[in-house]
């Protein structure tokens, strides 16, 4: 299919997972697409695997001033953007005697402050119409254990696709949200736990999700495809719950 044909992309964090995917999917349905992330070992690996048409930007998600540096980029690269998925962020865990202002600021600067500023430094280059779907996360609905500080930086980045929708469509931006349950994706594995403890906070989500298993990074691609083509053009600040069923309980 051709949703996307011709269309100027952005995903951020998109070296892996859910990120790597929707590059992926993008590419197959027509779009210009360009990629972020930190590590430049992932960044070679994902310019190998999507193709050398695919511009690939390194930036730290949680610094203002590589946001600049992101728009700068796209300026040279694209001209404009047409599409934009934010989707780097950090998960972290920990009860709440165990969190520090560092912490603390380190989760809120990646999931809330870089988006924020990101799209700040995006608005002269995006087209009318574009789209911009934020990846927050069905935590910000549900009351996990040990997710105080992710399900709260989520759920401000909900805010801010529910606001930001508000104020931008005006110019012919459309903002969105996804929600993911528990996917399966790298990001586990970043969460500093044992393999033993891995396991079993996985069996322990695993419970919770009346659909039986983890999602897979394709179906939320999909979803995000579907909100950055034109197919979804009369839907603004909506956020699309992807989660098995897990906020139903």
């Amino acid at each position: 299919m051709n949703r996307l044909n011709g269309k100027r992309t952005l995903i951020t964090g998109g070296t892996s997972g859910i990120g790597l995917e929707t590059a992926k999917q993008f590419i197959a349905e027509g779009a210009r697409v360009a990629v972020t992330g930190t590590n430049p070992e992932t960044l070679a690996k994902a310019k190998a695997e999507l193709g050398e048409q695919v511009l690939v930007i390194q930036a730290d998600a949680g610094n203002i001033a590589d946001q600049k540096k992101i728009a700068d980029a796209i300026q040279e690269g694209f001209g404009g953007l047409d599409a934009v998925f934010i989707n780097a962020g950090v998960a972290e865990f920990r009860p709440i005697e165990a969190w520090d202002e560092a912490a603390f600021d380190k989760s809120f600067n990646i999931n809330v402050k870089g988006p924020l500023f990101l799209v700040q430094a995006l608005l002269p280059l995006l087209s009318n119409p574009a789209s911009i779907v934020l990846n927050t996360s069905i935590n910000a609905h549900i009351g996990m254990p040990n997710s105080t500080v992710y399900a709260g930086s989520k759920a401000a980045l909900l805010s801010l696709a529910k606001t930001l929708s508000g104020e931008l469509i005006g110019r012919g931006i459309r903002v969105n949200a996804v929600s993911p349950g528990p996917v399966s994706t790298p990001l586990y594995g970043k969460l500093g736990l044992s393999n033993e403890d891995l396991q079993k906070t996985a069996s322990a989500i695993l419970a919770q999700i009346p659909a039986g298993r983890f999602g897979e990074p394709s179906e939320i691609a999909k979803a995000i495809v579907f909100l950055a083509s034109d197919e979804s053009r009369y839907t603004v600040g909506a956020e699309l719950i992807i989660d098995g069923g897990m906020s139903t309980l």
